[in-house]
């Protein structure tokens, strides 16, 4: 049977240092032992993609072959085949608001929407992680586009601010955020990996947090569930 289950694998960093080695064995399980299995590539948060594509192919060669998607060069039809035929979608990092402002622009953000909410399992990392919120205005990056386009893909209630550290102006631009929006925050140090099956989300390694506006951040321990907010006042 087909899945119909959201899948998310979201890491803060893609790797040890530059590496890539958490991203593929999160996409492991979706492409070995089959034959000719491709992963829908989109390094639409990168000015310079084309500088990395070398080291992801490599990354992934004997486990899966990469289709890029680049939105500037490829007609819908062409993005669309691509997110239809692959195994999984996986969304590296970059500057948030750039892969938001391509992914309107082109038109695709409805359709890789409605591919992963119908079960195409999504690997990402850093930007690609904070895109999957309700909307990106967690995200670190300056909006060097500009774009106009704040929505996430919505794939989770929470939002997310990647390679976390614990400093009083990164909390007081949350603090700010949490002051027009009561959806949780996840806070991810470098080297966090969150799961997401469905509804139910999970800290499989690493340092996270949630964030409650009003409340006090609250350490996640890897292996337990995370509560949304509508969840935890109900319980």
């Amino acid at each position: 049977m087909p899945r119909t289950t959201t899948e998310l694998h979201l890491f803060s960093t893609a790797g040890h240092e530059d590496g890539l080695e958490w991203v593929v064995e999160a996409c492991r399980p979706y492409l070995e032992n089959k034959q000719r299995a491709t992963v829908a590539n989109l390094p639409l948060a990168s000015l310079y993609a084309e500088k990395y594509l070398p080291e992801t192919d490599q990354a992934f060669k004997g486990l899966g072959r990469l289709e890029t998607i680049n939105t500037e060069t490829m007609e819908m039809a062409e993005m669309e085949s691509v997110l239809r035929r692959a195994a999984l979608a996986y969304i590296p990092g970059g500057n948030t608001f750039l892969l938001n402002h391509r992914l309107h622009v082109s038109k695709l953000f409805p359709y890789l929407r409605q591919k992963v909410q119908a079960g195409l399992p999504l690997v990402a990392s850093s930007a690609g992680t904070v895109l999957c919120g309700p909307n990106i205005l967690t995200s670190n990056d300056l909006n060097m586009v500009p774009t106009s386009h704040f929505d996430g893909l919505n794939l989770t209630p929470f939002n997310f601010n990647v390679h976390y550290t614990d400093d009083a102006e990164r909390d007081n631009r949350l603090i700010d955020y949490q002051a027009f929006h009561d959806n949780p925050i996840l806070l991810m140090e470098d080297g966090a990996y969150i799961k997401v099956q469905g509804r139910s989300t999970m800290l499989v390694w690493g340092r996270a947090w949630i964030w409650r506006a009003g409340q006090e951040k609250e350490r996640l321990e890897p292996g337990a569930l995370i509560p949304n907010h509508a969840e935890a006042r109900d319980g």
